[in-house]
């Protein structure tokens, strides 16, 4: 092995790439694949906002930017998350970056030395797992339960706590189960951050994407909390802008000061034209954003109960466009479970595993096809599930 080998951080788990590269590799080699696993809404970007990159270009604002961003994007994220989720920033307290994986990237390197255990909602999103390990931190997972449709539980973050516990990250709505914390056990993990000193991060990507029943609440909106929290949010998801590369993060001044350098060294700045895209999708017209979001609805209503149907079950997403299924009655684990379903089927999803679980009873399915492929897929599980149900008989 290598002297660069020797030095690099432990993936997170065999599966986490191996996996995802023969599963890419049988689908390159089928006919007539569903891909029921995506994270990248199915959407086209809004026209108005497309129309703003390229007048961007043709005013050749094309240039380097400062590493904040542009000012009057900064005033518009600012004065959105006041008006939507009541958040008190100002456009000095926001950092403009190339997506929310750069913010991560950088408040681990800003605020983790080696040895820092930080409590990381689990299953998850496992590029916080690589920026702790990049820092010389320890990630420490915070189990979810689907009895609790995956919902936090401050219990299971305090018992987790020691002295080297340094941040706890909030993701609400979750990736990959889609759950939406309650605002109660919100103000509960509030306390507990303020009772042990903790930093948090509230990764609040999806929040614009929730389902009637449940609620957002943003934990820096709290008393005491502002101070010790840094809020990530970015265009991706909601406005169909994956491929833009537009994050950002809202904390205290000082903090984003203290980034400055370390950011410039990994970018200098975010793309300048999707920085003007992104200013269009804030200020300009949100009848586009909740018609997207008015079909995630539609479609979401469709599957929940074909998935029963199936004998399914799942913790219910609250937000974002994710169910997280329990396929365990199959005999299955949830790899076998993908790969034979690709194979046999067309219908590509993910398991769990890929997600830091360590229980391999769970996949993770998007809604983010029409409708009708959507419908295709159910068709196409149901008979496999059936098949597999009749062999095992």
């Amino acid at each position: 092995m290598s002297v660069l080998n020797d030095r690099m951080a432990p993936r997170i788990t065999e599966d986490d790439g191996s996996f995802r590269t023969r599963m890419l590799a049988i689908a390159a080699t089928t006919t007539d694949v569903i891909a029921m696993g995506r994270g990248d809404p199915d959407f086209h970007t809004p026209a108005h906002i497309v129309a703003a990159a390229k007048k961007a270009i043709d005013e050749n604002k094309h240039h380097y930017t400062s590493p904040y961003g542009i000012p009057e994007l900064r005033a518009a994220i600012a004065a959105d998350l006041n008006k939507e989720y009541g958040l008190d920033y100002t456009a000095e307290e926001i950092a403009v970056t190339a997506g929310v994986q750069e913010s991560i990237t950088l408040l681990m390197l800003a605020l983790i030395k080696p040895g820092d255990e930080v409590l990381l909602t689990s299953p998850r999103f496992t590029t916080y797992d690589m920026a702790v390990n990049l820092a010389g931190g320890v990630p420490i997972p915070v189990p979810t339960f689907e009895k609790n449709d995956f919902a936090l539980d401050v219990a299971e973050i305090e018992k987790r706590i020691t002295a080297k516990t340094r941040m706890f990250v909030l993701v609400s709505p979750n990736n990959p189960t889609g759950a939406v914390t309650p605002p109660a056990e919100i103000r509960k993990i509030a306390d507990l951050a303020i009772k042990h000193d903790l930093i948090i991060v509230s990764d609040e990507i999806y929040a614009k994407i929730i389902y009637e029943g449940n609620e957002h609440l943003s934990i820096a909106t709290l008393p005491g909390m502002k101070e010790r929290t840094i809020t990530l949010n970015g265009f991706s998801k909601t406005y169909a802008m994956t491929g833009w590369r537009v994050g950002y993060l809202a904390a205290p001044a000082d903090f984003v000061t203290r980034i400055t350098d370390t950011r410039h060294t990994l970018s200098i700045n975010t793309c300048t034209v999707s920085q003007y895209a992104a200013l269009a999708a804030v200020t300009g017209p949100q009848e586009p954003i909740q018609a997207m979001i008015d079909e995630y609805a539609r479609r979401r209503a469709y599957l929940l109960p074909a998935l029963d149907a199936m004998g399914l079950t799942y913790g219910n997403p609250g937000g974002a466009f994710y169910v997280y299924i329990n396929v365990s009655g199959t005999g299955m684990t949830t790899p076998d479970f993908c790969e034979k379903l690709l194979r046999e089927t067309g219908v590509m999803l993910f398991p769990g595993t890929m997600f830091g679980d360590h229980d391999p009873s769970y996949i993770r399915m998007s809604f983010l096809q029409p409708l009708p492929l959507i419908e295709q897929a159910v068709e196409r599980m149901t008979g496999f599930i059936a098949k597999h149900a009749k062999a095992a008989a």
